[in-house]
């Protein structure tokens, strides 16, 4: 058996209402004055982005929805699609829900106690002894630090597995203002959850995962994330993060390599988180990739939107979909988020 603890088996869910761009921004338009210019239409039609999808109907939405209404959307949101994603991926591992020994709940679009682990473990059926864990505050950077906790966890327990879920309910986020970064997230943020199942594994071409680096710029620690405004959350994304992020990205990644005594021109997947056009962008250009490496990353991107967490493992399932890794493949997963964080992992195939 490999020594090395492995993604034995990826799924997503999404709510099932799916929208267009200008669906949504035609919503936002009606609901706030400020969205009513050439301007803020093109920043939503020049996302890249054509479709996402929100868990509520778009047509009924009200930008003074109470801090109760919103909390209950998430909520609702969040187990109902982060069920879904766990059941297709046990599915995937031809494993039952009682098999999983333990798991980790990823979120930040909302706040629950008792936590999304334990009420999908009652939701679910699990054991009753199952380890859990919930993960919050960790931003778009958050499946990253959760994959890490599962790697443990089967690293010390090598005859268990981990069940690692990212949820998120942007939608229970929303918040309308005559502000150009809460316009720039109510474009691109859209609602989703994808699990992964960890273990061992002798199966010759499933992504086993060598290691982990992070890098953290605590000078930045302002630029992205949520702030409280009139007891609803409300982003904080600061425009340098889409000029900043690929310098960052080079300092993790050379790390993560390093270790590993692997360069560069090995990798052979990319695995990038979807933060927005010109974070792909910016990403593609500081790390001297080709348009075909981060196809993938783009392709989430525009069927999807950033569905913060989930998102890096959605770019994930459609690598492992349509590039089909061979026996041996390196590939590198990179997400960010509040920190300002760099997370990135090493995986082999």
């Amino acid at each position: 058996m490999n020594s090395s603890p492995a993604i034995l088996s990826i799924a997503s869910s999404n709510p099932r209402r799916r929208y267009t761009q200008q669906q949504i921004y035609e919503v936002a338009a009606r609901a706030s004055e400020f969205y009513r210019t050439e301007r803020i239409r093109q920043i939503f039609m020049n996302s890249d982005i054509e479709h996402r999808h929100l868990y509520f109907d778009i047509e009924s939405f009200d930008a003074r929805e109470s801090c109760d209404q919103l909390h209950s959307r998430f909520r609702d949101g969040a187990m109902e699609i982060g069920a879904a994603a766990i059941k297709s991926c046990l599915s995937a591992a031809s494993m039952a829900e009682t098999e999983i020994d333990n798991i980790i709940a990823v979120s930040c679009t909302g706040y629950l106690c008792p936590g999304l682990s334990s009420l999908l473990i009652k939701e679910l059926g699990m054991r009753r002894d199952v380890q859990r864990a919930d993960l919050l505050g960790m931003g778009c950077a958050g499946a990253m630090p959760g994959l890490q906790r599962a790697f443990d966890f089967v690293k010390a327990y090598p005859e268990r597995k981990a069940l690692l879920l990212t949820v998120e309910i942007c939608s229970a986020c929303y918040y309308v203002d005559d502000s150009l970064e809460t316009v720039v997230g109510n474009a691109i943020c859209a609602d989703g959850a994808a699990a992964v199942v960890v273990g061992m594994s002798k199966a010759p071409a499933v992504p086993r995962i060598s290691g982990f680096a992070t890098y953290l710029e605590p000078s930045l620690i302002d630029s992205v994330g949520f702030g409280q405004r009139d007891g609803k959350l409300r982003i904080i994304l600061s425009k340098d993060i889409r000029n900043i992020a690929g310098q960052l990205a080079k300092k993790v990644i050379t790390n993560l390599l390093d270790s590993f005594h692997v360069k560069k021109d090995e990798i052979h997947h990319w695995i990038l988180h979807s933060g927005g056009r010109k974070v792909i962008d910016n990403l593609q250009s500081e790390l001297v990739l080709t348009d075909d490496q981060v196809r993938h990353s783009n392709c989430v991107l525009k069927e999807f939107g950033n569905m913060s967490s989930p998102t890096v493992l959605f770019v994930l399932q459609e690598t492992m979909r349509h590039s089909h890794p061979n026996s041996g493949d390196l590939g590198v997963m990179l997400a960010m988020g509040p920190g300002l964080a760099l997370e990135a992992a090493l995986l082999r195939w």
